[in-house]
């Protein structure tokens, strides 16, 4: 597995981002900038069949059918599933197709990471590794990867190591939680207590995981989750899939 993996996704990734690296200029902030939108335009048509899906999920859970039939098969668990899954053939509902590109996705973003980290070699051993991986043709001209990118003066450290102020960190953690928060949408089914708590936890404990990433490894990673954040909002933006009443507490409620 882990040969396949090296092989038919980080290695292709990789070359991916060292190309784009000699087309910007040999500017490796905006190499993973460009990396990360075009990678993210690829990954659209699975966010769009994500959003629909969840779409569907969410008018069900609302529907007054399910609501009627969560009240009569309140204390009976078997026949509120059986009726459950009638409810989403019904609706044409697919109870996996707001998880399943998600569960798609994840391989390819552990690998856009895996590529980012890979990219940004500094010993000799990472280097020769990471030479081994490329196959380009200019190889020997892009390496060592100038990694320096506007006050960051190495994109393989992290942020405090070259800048008292964690400023890419603090972006992280911020376009996290508008992310989160602007694409959740709030729980509207009674007696759903318990994931609305956990899903206002998540909000937080997120943004937070990620800030602590950024904080802990190299620049480059932190640059590669604003830009990740950014263009998944405005994907969300296009398909008209952001809550901003969300961001106003109690707004959502009254809504």
């Amino acid at each position: 597995m882990g040969i396949f993996f090296d092989t038919y996704i980080i290695a292709p990734f990789t070359n991916l981002l060292l190309l784009i690296y000699g087309w910007v200029g040999n500017d490796f902030g905006w190499a993973i900038i460009v990396f990360t939108i075009l990678t993210r335009l690829a990954l659209f048509p699975l966010t769009n069949s994500q959003v629909k899906s969840t779409k569907a999920m969410q008018d069900m859970q609302q529907s007054p059918e399910w609501q009627k039939i969560q009240k009569k098969y309140k204390g009976d668990r078997e026949k509120l599933a059986q009726e459950q899954m009638r409810l989403y053939q019904e609706m044409g509902v697919n109870p996996l197709g707001s998880c399943l590109p998600t569960l798609i996705q994840l391989p390819l973003i552990i690998g856009l990471y895996r590529a980012i980290i890979g990219a940004l070699s500094v010993t000799p051993l990472q280097l020769f590794d990471l030479s081994k991986t490329i196959s380009l043709g200019n190889a020997a001209e892009l390496l060592p990867l100038t990694s320096n990118f506007l006050w960051i003066s190495d994109l393989s450290q992290p942020e405090r190591v070259s800048f008292v102020i964690p400023i890419l960190t603090i972006i992280v953690v911020i376009t996290s939680y508008l992310q989160t928060k602007l694409m959740t949408p709030p729980s509207s089914t009674p007696g759903n207590e318990q994931a609305a708590a956990m899903t206002s936890s998540m909000t937080f404990m997120m943004p937070l995981m990620l800030g602590f990433f950024s904080y802990t490894y190299s620049a480059g990673l932190a640059l590669y989750f604003v830009t990740s954040n950014v263009a998944t909002i405005a994907q969300y933006a296009l398909l008209g899939r952001l809550d901003w009443r969300n961001l106003i507490p109690g707004m959502a409620k009254k809504a």
